[in-house]
């Protein structure tokens, strides 16, 4: 999974035909409800429920920062359909969560970072508390997680802080953390984003930074440039990608592909390896897909891809529909070089491959302004994609004999 995170927004080509499996029939009818008009937070509507059994604030020299907590926290749902709920602060503690839910799988989630300080008065101050949800906001639309009353959550936080206020310590130097946090609790596995949500806050006395007084810091850089973590099937990669989406749903089109770099290097097809078929001058057919650099994602179709194109054109197995010369590399190649192949007639055809869908072919991608069509069959698939994902079918299935396929029972 190729991670977006520092892709500028005019790299990401749009395909209007990718992922047919894994997008559900009607998310593009959920995605549009995150533009209507829906409840926002009301901290008037906020319920109270004070707990039964308060705990003794701890002394801070003795528990590391962020392992004791105050008694109450906040919490405020989110739906696609009706908005924000009724914000409750409740005692401290588990909520329960399924499995499912998309913040596991997908890391749609976010969280600020502020204070609450008492002086030798008692008076009890937050520091700069629209700022912080300015940036949060920010950071939700980015994860395609809803936004939300900046001023009301303050109102929410300073009731909840005045209800713990002896948990912030009185001394100098020492406050009260509090940690604002939004995730996606959408109990359904899709990469779309999510149409239920929950917002929390949670707090825990700090002492300073340094306690022993400022003292420098030791630094090294890394001994080699760090690719990012694209290559890893990491939760993480995925939730950077929400935003785009569904931007390429109101253009018209049903997923990204994602382009690196000046050059526009093709890398992934959503969240899918891509793979492109080329005509070469002698009439022989390229199967060509991006190198693993530490870029992208090692994908086990892509892999069984390869492994079955590079059989059929050694001779070792043969794929009915599939030419005698065919030549498959791994090697970058660029946009351009996609769209100079349509223009010549070149290009063959156009897929993606992942455990989701197998293979799904794409025959439009919007660049630069332009769509370049791509063709495909009357089946909506070229021949090499139909031809392997036949062969992949029938090995997945049982009904073709390969180590492969692990029998479970007979």
């Amino acid at each position: 999974m190729f991670s977006s995170a520092s892709l500028p927004a005019h790299l990401l080509a749009r395909s209007s035909r990718v992922f047919p499996r894994v997008i559900p029939a009607n998310a593009r009818g959920r995605l549009a409800r995150f533009n209507s008009t829906l409840a926002d937070i009301e901290a008037s509507k906020v319920e109270v429920r004070v707990t039964s059994s308060p705990k003794t604030p701890p002394d801070t020299d003795a528990i590391p920062f962020g392992h004791s907590f105050t008694d109450h926290m906040l919490t405020i749902p989110w739906n696609a359909a009706t908005g924000w709920g009724a914000p409750q602060i409740q005692p401290y503690g588990p909520f329960t969560m399924m499995p499912s839910s998309s913040v596991f799988h997908y890391a749609t989630c976010l969280f600020e970072g502020l204070k609450a300080y008492r002086n030798d008065l008692g008076k009890v101050t937050l520091f700069r508390p629209d700022m912080n949800m300015k940036r949060m906001n920010i950071s939700a639309q980015r994860a395609a997680l809803p936004n939300f009353d900046g001023d009301a959550v303050i109102e929410l936080i300073k009731q909840l802080v005045r209800l713990d206020k002896h948990w912030i310590p009185n001394r100098p130097g020492y406050s009260l953390y509090i940690r604002p946090t939004l995730i996606g609790s959408q109990p359904a596995i899709g990469i779309h984003p999510s149409t239920e949500a929950l917002l929390f806050v949670i707090c825990t006395p700090a002492g300073p930074y340094f306690p022993q007084g400022f003292k420098p810091v030791a630094l090294i850089p890394p001994t080699s440039l760090d690719p990012g973590t694209g290559a890893y099937k990491l939760g993480a990669n995925y939730v950077s990608g929400l935003a785009a989406q569904s931007k390429a749903y109101k253009e018209g089109y049903v997923q990204n592909l994602w382009l690196h770099g000046p050059e526009h290097y093709v890398t992934e097809v959503g969240t899918m390896n891509a793979f492109a078929t080329l005509k070469r001058p002698d009439g022989a057919l390229e199967l060509v897909t991006p190198p693993l650099d530490g870029m992208i994602l090692a994908g086990i179709t892509r892999d069984s891809v390869l492994s079955l194109a590079r059989d059929h054109a050694s001779g070792k197995s043969k794929m009915d529909g599939l030419p005698e010369r065919l030549i498959v590399t791994e090697r970058s190649f660029t946009m351009s070089e996609v769209k100079q192949a349509a223009q010549e007639g070149n290009l063959v055809e156009f897929f993606g491959t992942g455990t989701a869908a197998t293979i799904s072919s794409v025959d439009r991608i919007g660049y630069l302004g332009e769509d370049v069509h791509i063709p495909t069959g009357p089946d909506g698939m070229g021949p090499v994609a139909r031809a392997v994902f036949q062969h992949l079918a029938g090995i997945q299935r049982g009904v073709v004999s390969h180590p492969w396929s692990v029998v479970v029972s007979e």
